[in-house]
């Protein structure tokens, strides 16, 4: 099972990204309640979103952004039918990545 949830829009020309990605998104400062001992950093460092074989957006991103994140964005181009394609890797060189239509 795929950690991003994404919907494509497309209308007027541009179309609409909306993703939500499921991730623990640590900053690596906090400490365990339990034992004390700080939770090592683990976070996204790059999303980068493909219409066909283009590269519509890229964000690089740290350990301030929250759990869970959502993001949502729009570029110009897409056609119902076609297919975008999101993508993530983090500090521990985990990645994933999923598709979807655009409607």
């Amino acid at each position: 099972m795929s950690s991003i949830k994404m919907l494509a829009k497309a209308s007027g020309g541009v179309t609409t990204i909306k993703a939500l990605i499921s991730h623990p998104m640590e900053t690596g400062t906090r400490k365990d309640k339990k034992t004390g001992q700080k939770i090592p950093a683990h976070f996204i460092q790059e999303v980068v979103c493909k219409h066909g074989d283009k590269t519509v957006m890229t964000a690089q991103w740290g350990a301030a952004i929250s759990k869970n994140p959502y993001l949502s964005f729009k570029f110009k181009g897409g056609n119902a039918g076609d297919t975008v394609s999101l993508s993530w890797t983090d500090n521990k060189g985990n990645s994933d990545s999923s598709e979807a239509a655009i409607s």
